[in-house]
């Protein structure tokens, strides 16, 4: 029977609504699968990432180890405050802290612990002496853990290790940009340069890497004859017999190399007893060591007045917000290497983890590997970038100088807050 037209549009309107509906219903169903995907994905995705700082935090250098802890928890703060870690869906940072103690053989112990217990860590960073990082890495690196070190010696990064990344540049590199820069200005201050340099040094592995720098090249480039070189193993016991060479020899510069607070009060104690202090012998180091607020506690301004250290870092221009954050909440009057290396580091493990998009070491320590972030902004020189062994590319130095009971940044010219001044012999 033929259809009237009213019933053929009845039946048309019966299929599309069929089919408006099944289509409706599909739709509804792939959103509801596709929600669920996504809720599984962030599920997924940790609510936390935990970071690993190993540092001493008991004996000789406990005072390093606490500083640096500071500089970690302002990094992990201001991340997690600023969002955390966008492309694992803003997981936060956990700060995990391991004391790696006071000699090679309790930071290797440490080290151990740290990779055993500690499975979930997707990256580290310490251990402040290189004698100590050299032994947490050879741990770190079979556990192939990657870990960022402000530590100074050459032999770090020349063991063809594959998860060890230095930020700083390295103690033969800091001599043989931060000499030539002291005996200009000693040139243009006094109006001749120096001839015979003093060597006081600790046998650590920083001191060793820097001296022999010195040694077989740098103090003949610039004319330095090496009338005295004193070592001694921390913790020092008794400094005259290091300072009444010195005095006996006379020399135009002291070059003081000390890894321990206490080490640096006692030389710079018996310095000053012995008549050669504030400025009679200029004294140059090469750690933060000396620059360090605990000196005052035993020496007044006057007897550091004019030091000067070559370092890797400082709390410089660019910094300020920092520092007086750092004075508010922990009552530190500058910020040293320590604190500044240490509060950047937990930003290039931010970098590190967005660029690798998951919590994984293996990923983090290929992201380090081949990133290339730009100029750095807490590390002076250079970019966030690594070399095939692992140094930061164009890592340069900070030159401080004790002025009026401070240690202030007077080179490079960029980072500095005041103009440097060679002591003048009396």
């Amino acid at each position: 029977m033929k259809k009237t037209v009213n019933e053929e549009l009845g039946m048309q309107m019966s299929h599309n609504t069929t089919t408006k509906t099944s289509l409706t219903r599909r739709g509804v169903l792939s959103g509801a699968a596709a929600m669920g995907l996504s809720t599984v994905a962030r599920a997924q995705q940790p609510a936390e990432v935990k970071v690993g700082l190993i540092v001493p935090l008991s004996g000789i250098y406990t005072r390093p180890g606490q500083v640096m802890r500071m500089g970690a928890e302002m990094g992990v703060a201001h991340i997690n405050a600023q969002g955390g870690i966008k492309s694992l869906g803003g997981a936060k940072l956990k700060l995990v802290v391991i004391d790696c103690g006071d000699t090679t053989e309790k930071a290797k112990n440490a080290a151990q612990r740290m990779v055993a217990q500690e499975t979930d860590l997707v990256a580290a960073t310490g251990a402040y002496l290189s004698s100590f990082t050299l032994a947490v890495t050879e741990v770190t690196e079979r556990a192939e853990l990657p870990i960022l070190t402000l530590s100074y010696s050459d032999l770090l990064t020349e063991r063809g290790f594959k998860f060890i990344f230095q930020t700083a540049a390295t103690a033969s590199r800091q001599s043989e940009l931060g000499l030539p820069q002291l005996m200009k200005l000693a040139e243009a201050a006094s109006g001749k340069r120096p001839k015979t340099a003093a060597m006081l040094m600790d046998n650590t592995a920083t001191s060793v890497a820097t001296a022999k720098a010195l040694k077989e090249k740098l103090l003949a480039q610039e004319g330095l004859q090496l009338v005295v070189e004193q070592v001694w193993t921390p913790p020092l016991s008794d400094a005259t017999p290091l300072i009444q060479k010195v005095r006996s020899a006379r020399p135009d510069l002291l070059l003081f190399m000390p890894n321990a607070v206490s080490d640096a009060k006692l030389g710079l104690e018996k310095i000053n007893e012995f008549g050669l202090g504030q400025g009679k012998i200029p004294t140059v180091s090469f750690s933060i060591t000396i620059a360090e607020p605990d000196m005052l506690q035993s020496v007044s301004p006057d007897v550091v007045q004019g030091i000067m250290t070559i370092v890797a870092n400082w709390g410089s221009k660019g910094h300020e917000a920092l520092i007086a954050e750092l004075k508010a909440k922990y009552n530190e009057p500058w910020m040293t290497q320590n604190v500044i290396s240490t509060y950047g580091d937990m930003w290039l493990m931010k970098a590190a983890l967005e660029k690798a998009g998951k919590a994984d070491r293996l990923a983090v320590a290929q992201a380090f590997r081949t990133m290339d972030g730009g100029p750095s902004k807490y590390y002076p020189g250079g970019e966030l970038k690594f070399d095939e062994k692992g140094r930061r590319v164009g890592a340069g130095v900070v030159i401080v100088q004790w002025q009026s009971g401070v240690p202030v940044t007077v080179y490079p010219p960029e980072l500095a807050v005041a103009q440097p001044f060679w002591p003048k012999r009396t």
